[in-house]
């Protein structure tokens, strides 16, 4: 079946949908399939705004639906837009968080398919919060597809980075409940103890009168120490693995197919619904920004060390393709796992990449306060470990850090903002570097053989695969980064 056909009459939930990801999954039903029937979007509301003002202000009013609303106005489809149904929610809590009775029996009655695409991607988010959506979030996801009686998939986005640090062909391999990985100080993973951990760790900072700033702060620092005990980089990382491994202990014996997507880093749009879309800073992107307001000149990257990028069309052409191609009523395995990314068909390393930046920045820098260009001196110095990375920050900055101290001293804190100032960015450097380090320095490429028989399928059994094209051996990096991502970042990620 056509996978833009398979579509029609169906009945889908989408989480997360205020992410970047799940908004061109919506976007790219809305465009491709009028006939679909219902779209229910769970949105958690806020204390400023209803899920009616999220979904207007976050989703449907960003520049990413203006090709869709073009379309639909010219083709007088406007009723469209009445099939989205937002849902207030939140996958950290049972049942969703859906507390309207009548509302989850019309989802369990109804819906087809579950799109599970809620996540905190902040690698250093608070352990309490990356655990409830990361991790219980699948869990609850799950138990909730269970009670959908029509329900032909569930497809659950998570990250190729389940994998932590390894090196080598990395393959499309499942997790089982407790796996721990190698390095880890503990050998086996129990989510309630760390459940546990959360818990005590909160009352004991509640009993202490912390403020908000320190619990978070405790938090953050709780999360990347569990996740490190473990053996994973860090806490977006380890708790998406958590997540990986409550959804697939949930899955036995369910009549439903079960879809693991694993993306690696999700870039701006390749074509679709126009080049060069994406929102928000997206892992290297931060460093781009920075290095193009000539506040980064260094950073921890290996050249050789290849960084797998894939844009976010493609990664959305590849669910369409999956859930089409493991329905129900086709023959295929109860749950299969995708890594989607570039680096065993198309791979480009973190030297070209830097590179790229430079000449990119030479010919359109970034404009100061005033208006003016910033000027480019070298390209990002690249340091390809942590001992030569703190060894230049202690050559380069710790000098001139204590002549400004001591300059502070003799003139009575005339100097204590610039001083303040510059030891804070020396310090975020270092943390920014120990957060990336699990990628600027990876050394692992990720098998994709199932996703590479999921794209032979595709073609074969679609009339339109341009439509649905998810190979990036196709991309030419060059000429994408240069001409369509860092364009995208500027207009769209910093405005």
């Amino acid at each position: 079946m056509e996978i833009a056909q398979y579509f029609e009459d169906k009945t889908v939930f989408i989480s997360g949908v205020t992410g970047f990801l799940a908004k061109l999954f919506l976007e790219k039903i809305l465009r491709i399939q009028p006939k679909v029937k219902k779209i229910f979007l769970l949105i958690r509301a806020t204390p400023e705004k209803s899920v009616e003002q999220r979904l207007h202000d976050e989703v449907m009013s960003v520049e990413l639906f203006r090709v869709v609303k073009e379309e639909l106005d010219s083709n007088g489809a406007g009723g469209l837009l009445e099939k989205v149904v937002p849902i207030s929610g939140d996958v950290s809590l049972e049942n969703l968080g859906i507390i309207e009775s009548r509302v989850r029996e019309e989802i369990w009655r109804d819906v087809d398919i579950i799109v599970n695409s809620a996540a905190t991607t902040r690698f250093d988010e608070r352990y309490d919060v990356a655990l409830g959506v990361n991790a219980l979030g699948g869990m609850h996801v799950q138990h909730f597809a269970t009670k959908c009686c029509k329900l032909k998939m569930l497809l659950h986005v998570s990250t190729a980075y389940v994998h932590g640090t390894r090196a080598g062909v990395i393959p499309e391999v499942a997790f089982h409940m407790g796996q721990t990985l190698p390095g880890a100080e503990i050998p086996y993973l129990d989510i309630n103890r760390e459940k546990k951990i959360v818990e005590e760790r909160l009352r004991q900072l509640h009993t202490l009168n912390s403020t908000p700033k320190q619990i978070t702060s405790a938090m953050k620092d709780l999360g990347i120490e569990r996740a490190k005990l473990h053996g994973w980089p860090n806490t977006y990382a380890f708790t998406k693995a958590m997540g990986e491994m409550m959804i697939l202990e949930e899955m036995k014996g369910k009549d439903y197919k079960l879809i693991i997507l694993r993306p690696t880093i999700i870039t701006s749009t390749y074509r679709e619904p126009f080049p060069g879309w994406i929102e928000g800073l997206r892992t290297l992107d931060a460093l781009f920004a920075a290095y193009g307001k000539g506040k980064l000149t260094f950073f921890l990257a290996d050249p050789q060390s290849i960084v797998d990028i894939i844009p976010g069309d493609m990664v959305v052409n590849a669910m369409f393709a999956a859930i089409a191609r493991h329905s129900n009523d086709q023959p295929s395995p109860n749950f299969i796992i995708y890594h989607l990314g570039s680096s065993k068909r198309n791979p480009i390393y973190l030297g070209e990449v830097s590179s790229l930046m430079y000449q990119y920045l030479r010919k359109k820098p970034f404009l100061d306060n005033r208006g003016k260009p910033i000027k480019m001196g070298a390209e990002l110095k690249l340091l390809i470990s942590m001992t030569s990375f703190r060894r230049y920050i202690k050559i380069r900055y710790l000098p001139f850090l204590k002549i400004l101290k001591l300059l502070n001293m003799i003139f009575c804190n005339k100097f204590e903002r610039l001083y303040t100032n510059s030891s804070r960015a020396v310090n975020y450097v270092l943390r920014l570097a120990e957060l990336y380090k699990p990628y600027s320095l990876f050394l692992g490429t990720f098998d994709d053989a199932n996703t590479e028989g999921l794209r032979t399928t595709t073609r074969e059994c679609n009339s339109n695969v341009d439509m649905f094209g998810f190979d990036p051996k196709y991309i030419q990096w060059e000429e994408y980064l240069i001409n369509t991502h860092y364009p995208g970042v500027v207009n769209y990620a910093l405005k």
